[in-house]
């Protein structure tokens, strides 16, 4: 581009001592031709600026105005693949699914070899929750480059929510042959053993994934659940207490240690600990599910209930908070409403609910 900027700048001088009817036509083409290419070269000038502006507001995570940017370098060059893909990331992270999909066809389109682009096609179907296409992406994406570790973790989260975990394992366990230092894929791998009560095997991976990160608080809260459920209570603590000194305000750490405390008979601890996850987080009807089971220990009936009623409100198909409101109403002589609980329970699968139902009710 600096050579034509070159040419362009001398023949501009010339130009100003020669008059029009002077040049011959060749001459005149040529310098149509140069001024033809400066348009252009200006033109893509233009586009990679806006794709570089775009790419800085990526990594400020300011996806929406990096979309626009990369927009506005699509315009000037249609054939700039690179804009299509990183414009689709942006669209990802900013959870525009449907656009994610609509930019990458296009790219796919232009570039049918590129596995990036099915990869993350492949994410932005699974954030439509379009499972099968995007498991149709992550599989063409391999095929196309089998030595990505990313698109193999990508494809096993996605068979994770499908619960099918031991594809999913499969495919965690691919991602960590191609990348030994995967963080993620032995936490996930090992939640997968965790579904499948396969504890040992998921303490095991639990405890690589925090040996290559010591400061991730959702490994440690993984590993003294699993613990909890191995019955290894003081462990299990130890870990809570791990992940809430690393992220003080973990309200999934605190709900599971209070958990642990309450199997451990510490009903204090466990009502302190259950009143903290509430604190952080007043959304999360578990908590308050299980400090309505905790109330109940210490015979306070009419806070279980509230308590349970609560949980209710926030996630209308929890089964324990029926099961938990159910005993508490029955133990204040509602065998009406502990009956209506019990039954709403059952219908939500709880075996639980179903037991109480059976044992206590007509119908």
């Amino acid at each position: 581009m600096k050579n034509l900027l070159l040419i362009s700048f001398l023949w501009l001088g010339f130009s100003a001592f020669s008059q029009e009817e002077d040049l011959t036509l060749e001459e005149i083409q040529y310098r149509d031709s140069i001024a033809n290419l400066n348009e252009v070269n200006a033109e893509i000038q233009k586009s990679q600026e806006d794709f570089n502006i775009g790419i800085g507001l990526i990594k400020s995570k300011k996806y929406i105005e990096a979309i626009r940017k990369f927009t506005e370098s699509i315009a000037v060059d249609p054939n700039f693949t690179p804009a299509y893909y990183n414009k689709a990331i942006a669209e990802n992270k900013a959870e525009l699914y449907k656009a994610a999909v609509k930019t990458l066809n296009i790219l796919t389109q232009k570039k049918p070899n590129y596995d990036k682009a099915y990869f993350q096609r492949g994410i932005a179907h699974q954030g439509l929750n379009d499972y099968l296409k995007s498991e149709l992406d992550f599989q063409k994406s391999i095929d196309l480059n089998p030595n990505n570790p990313n698109a193999y973790y990508n494809f096993g989260t996605l068979k994770f929510l499908q619960k099918d975990y031991n594809t999913a394992i499969i495919q965690f366990t691919k991602t960590i042959s191609l990348d030994v230092n995967n963080t993620y894929a032995y936490n996930d791998r090992g939640s997968c053993y965790r579904m499948l009560g396969k504890y040992h095997e998921a303490i095991k991976d639990y405890e690589t994934a925090e040996s290559k990160n010591g400061n991730l608080a959702f490994i440690l809260n993984n590993i003294g659940s699993t613990k909890t459920k191995l019955k290894q209570y003081d462990l299990a603590l130890k870990a809570f207490n791990r992940a809430i000194s690393i992220d003080p305000d973990f309200y999934l750490a605190y709900n599971n240690r209070g958990v642990t405390q309450m199997k451990q008979g510490n009903l204090t601890g466990a009502i302190n600990d259950f009143s903290k996850c509430i604190e952080v987080n007043p959304q999360y009807a578990p908590a308050y599910s299980n400090r309505a089971g905790v109330k109940f220990k210490k015979e306070d009936y009419k806070g279980a209930e509230k308590d349970a009623s609560l949980a209710i409100k926030l996630n209308s198909k929890l089964a324990d908070a029926y099961v938990n409101r159910g005993i508490a109403r029955e133990m204040q002589r509602n065998m009406n409403g502990a009956c209506e609980d019990w039954h709403k329970a059952r219908e939500l699968g709880s075996k639980l609910g179903k037991n109480y139902q059976s044992t206590n009710c007509s119908n």
